[in-house]
């Protein structure tokens, strides 16, 4: 069972990983995170090195995730065609914008940009690298994936989320619940300059069978583009487009829900 354990350790690892900022982590923090000695867990470390799947900084000796496990998980997200089957309507969704677009997938209680795309506008609003999570809730697209789920699990995910949630001053769980009722109520997602000061994002669900969000469209740009009139028109687009990527995806697993999406993609636990 040794070698089960030894994954089991790595995946501990590489989970610790995904939690640190663009300063990347120190051992000690991930030998904390993971209740390893600190010499097993270099000894791990060393070791996902070799395959690029963890890289170390010559400079800081902080340990970020390696470029190789990016390859592994755009493999993996891209297995059945999630990308592909999204990529028209990301596209013309940035030419008629000019802004950039976001598509986003949940796993457990977490948002994560899948896919990134900008427009010919050229003030970028690059809030989001293909990879990155939040908590439910928080942001445009991620908020979309959250507000169409029923609301005991949504209260149940803001519940287990409220520690990370402190770490975005914006955001509590009445703030939340709020932001999904105005939600609900427009039909589309506003993030008015709560992550980012000058940045507004709208988002959709694209919706399954069963009413449940199983990814999200989202488009951000500068908050001086997103005037009330313009988000209203780009409302429009996203809806219309989320809808043909639903109706895409429900022919790639025959009968969209949140469950069958999953046979889109990896286990990012």
């Amino acid at each position: 069972m040794e070698s089960v354990q030894s994954v089991e350790r790595a995946m501990a690892i590489l989970a610790s990983l995904s939690r640190a900022d663009r300063d990347g982590r120190r051992l000690i923090d991930i030998a904390a995170d993971t209740d390893l000695r600190k010499a097993t867990a270099h000894r791990i470390l060393n070791t996902m090195a070799q395959d690029g799947l963890v890289e170390q900084d010559e400079v800081t000796g902080r340990f970020h995730l390696g470029f190789g496990l990016f390859a592994l998980g755009f493999t993996a997200v891209n297995r059945y065609g999630l990308i592909d089957l999204a990529n028209d309507s990301i596209l013309r969704l940035t030419t008629e914008s000019e802004d950039t677009v976001y598509l986003s997938v949940r796993n457990a209680t977490e948002a994560i940009c899948v896919d990134r795309a900008t427009g010919a506008f050229p003030i970028k609003t690059l809030t989001l690298r293909v990879g990155d999570r939040r908590p439910l809730g928080v942001g445009a697209g991620s908020l979309a994936l959250l507000a169409w789920l029923p609301d005991e699990e949504i209260e149940r995910i803001i519940e287990e989320n409220s520690s990370r949630l402190e770490s975005y001053t914006s955001f509590d769980a009445d703030t939340l619940l709020q932001l999904v009722s105005d939600s609900r109520s427009r039909e589309y997602t506003f993030n008015d300059q709560m992550l980012i000061p000058g940045m507004r994002a709208i988002g959709v669900p694209v919706v399954g069978k069963d009413g449940r969000a199983v990814a999200a469209l989202s488009i951000a740009a500068i908050a001086s583009r997103m005037d009330t009139k313009r988000r209203s028109r780009l409302a429009q687009l996203l809806s219309a487009e989320a809808g043909k990527v639903a109706e895409r995806l429900d022919e790639a697993t025959d009968g969209l829900t949140e469950a069958s999406i999953r046979r889109l993609l990896p286990d990012l636990t």
